[in-house]
């Protein structure tokens, strides 16, 4: 998490890679597929929807090698899901750090958004995020954070607990590809919070390829007892120097939701989890 800057609208900004331009891009294009079916859920039919993004940074960001402002995630997705007229009902969010918190909610407030905020990590705040969360609605959770460590398990698990919900995930190939050694020889690994079990479920007495292949496929394996599955159809994103950052993918428990993702996340040029 990196210093904050004064942003194009007075409030505090972050600075971002030109390749958050295509995360948010998906993102977008997630909420936009999916409106028909969240539709079915706004007043005064049933539920409601909610979106849920427990790092949701300051809502507005620098890119680095352009200058140029754009919104940030969960401020993109706000505005897509009231382009025509099905905007959600709900958009929880939550931050470690109470001044990208506020920035995100002002913002928002701003946009007329239903905003419901929530402070602190969101292995902290994702157990409110699911009692906030309409129980009987369309929910759609945005878990983007920074590194493999803050993508914990516990907290895909408490969002599982949700009768529908979708989570579009940010896992960080670049933590894995360069800290693999370091996360798994630590006493206190990285890993036990992303996979817990994978001393156990794991030979780390082979290559380096492999053994990331399988950490991957035990992560899939946990993910799936939650009653939500993960996608086949993975994006990689990578930066500007070509280089690998992380995968974006979609668990799910309607295979409707996974046919959206698969028709966005193909547009680029089909992924799997692969070295």
């Amino acid at each position: 998490m990196g210093d904050l800057l004064p942003g194009d609208d007075g409030l505090p900004a972050e600075e971002v890679g030109v390749w958050a331009k295509e995360k948010h891009d998906l993102l977008c294009r997630y909420v936009d597929i999916s409106k028909s079916t969240r539709a079915k859920y706004l007043p005064p039919n049933k539920g409601g929807a909610a979106l849920i993004d427990l790092f949701c940074g300051p809502g507005r960001c620098k890119v680095r090698e352009t200058g140029e402002f754009i919104d940030g995630g969960v401020v993109a997705a706000w505005k897509k899901s009231t382009q025509f007229d099905r905007p959600f009902t709900k958009i929880i969010i939550g931050d470690a750090d109470p001044a990208r918190l506020d920035a995100a909610v002002e913002r928002l407030e701003k946009l007329n958004a239903p905003v419901v905020p929530l402070l602190g990590p969101a292995l902290d705040t994702s157990f409110k995020a699911l009692q906030r969360s309409p129980p009987h609605g369309l929910n759609f959770a945005f878990l983007d954070p920074y590194n493999l460590e803050n993508l914990d398990f516990q907290i895909i698990k408490t969002l599982a607990r949700l009768k529908r919900i979708d989570m579009m995930m940010h896992v960080s190939t670049q933590d894995l590809q360069r800290n693999l050694d370091k996360h798994l020889t630590a006493t206190d690994s990285a890993f036990d919070a992303f996979a817990p079990g994978w001393r156990e479920a794991l030979k780390i007495d082979q290559s380096q390829r492999r053994t990331r292949e399988d950490l991957l496929q035990y992560w899939k394996e946990l993910v799936a007892q939650t009653t939500v599955t993960t996608s086949d159809d993975v994006r990689l994103i990578k930066g500007s120097k070509n280089q690998r950052l992380y995968w974006l993918l979609l668990a799910a428990k309607n295979e409707l939701a996974h046919k959206f993702w698969s028709a966005i996340s193909k547009s680029g040029g089909q992924q799997a989890f692969a070295f």
